[in-house]
């Protein structure tokens, strides 16, 4: 049966969100990967977009009680890059070869419209390279703004489709107004990313199925989908972390039902294991991000505890991940 589904997904069968949850629930593995395999080498073929993200800001409004950025955590080691720094650490990705740049941040309302209009206009004018914008929910004045000024992409995931389990994460937070500020930055004309996680408390696999039904609905171009991981700082401390088979099975469903969507490689997935990481590539992934965030302030942006690697300049590392993507048979760009 779930054979049967999966067959026709591959020809733009949309299954229903009880037929998603069969699947989600394992049994078809290998072949689930096989055809979500097959899928990204005719949309995709063996390129792996390798993007730089810059992490410009720990500071957050927010109290996402799985995060350890949030606003609660008396003990987050807090920092704000200055405009200049931001615009030339893009520039020197760009000039390392990187196309494309994630500009993220905790929802930091230190950087106003103004300063992010100016930013993203600086970095137009001295290079080609796309802008992705990581920055929480913005009015749509202000996405429009933006917009304007030249970003290209925005990336706002909404972590899970269940209202109510939105609402607990989030400390009284609606998803309705996530998924809103979605729809109002397709409407601009952004490319637009979404997400969830993998794992979360509370979730089932019937919500992961929810998840997959609504990044769908949304349209979303890029879609970043990793294992949920606890942090020490968080009400949230001590969990269970996120499933990496149970991860890359949702991600090989995502290619299915978002062909020509890009889906990244996540950081979190290679925490936990790196023999997955490896594997995504084969399940439907097609971008891998590379932190550029200055050596000086990388160690404060920790939303989950992670290995940071030794420091090295940003066109060293972007070197050995290009040899890291060859030697998986693939192509880096």
């Amino acid at each position: 049966m779930n054979r049967n589904i999966i067959d026709q997904m591959t020809e733009g069968y949309v299954p229903d969100r009880e037929e998603l949850t069969e699947l989600l629930k394992g049994g078809s593995d290998e072949y689930l990967f096989e055809k979500a395999n097959e899928l990204t080498m005719r949309v995709k073929g063996k390129k792996v977009d390798i993007r730089a993200i810059l992490e410009f800001s720990s500071y957050c409004r927010c109290r996402c009680i799985y995060c350890g950025l949030r606003a609660d955590n008396a003990n987050a080691q807090r920092y704000r890059l200055s405009a200049d720094d931001i615009v030339n650490t893009t520039l020197e990705a760009a000039q390392a070869g990187y196309r494309t740049i994630v500009l993220q941040s905790g929802e930091d309302p230190f950087y106003t419209e103004e300063i992010i209009c100016d930013i993203v206009r600086r970095i137009k004018a001295g290079s080609d390279i796309a802008i992705t914008l990581s920055i929480g929910e913005r009015p749509y004045s202000e996405l429009s703004a933006m917009r304007e000024a030249g970003a290209d992409r925005f990336l706002l995931k909404h972590e899970t489709s269940d209202p109510e389990l939105y609402e607990h994460i989030h400390r009284g937070d609606h998803l309705s107004d996530r998924t809103g500020c979605q729809k109002n930055l397709k409407a601009l004309g952004y490319e637009t990313g979404g997400g969830f996680m993998i794992g979360l408390p509370g979730q089932t696999l019937d919500t992961i199925a929810g998840d997959l039904l609504l990044i769908r609905e949304i349209g979303c171009e890029m879609a970043g989908i990793g294992p949920f991981i606890s942090h020490e700082q968080t009400p949230l401390a001590g969990e269970k972390n996120g499933d990496p088979l149970l991860t890359r099975r949702t991600v090989a469903l995502a290619r299915l039902l978002l062909p020509s969507a890009n889906l990244p490689a996540t950081t979190s997935l290679g925490v936990i294991d790196r023999s997955q990481l490896d594997l995504i590539f084969s399940n439907g992934a097609n971008v891998i991000m590379r932190k550029v965030t200055p050596w000086s302030e990388r160690t404060k942006y920790e939303i989950y505890p992670t290995n940071f690697g030794e420091e090295k300049d940003i066109l060293t590392a972007r070197k050995e991940l290009e040899q890291y993507i060859e030697s998986l048979d693939r192509i880096p760009v």
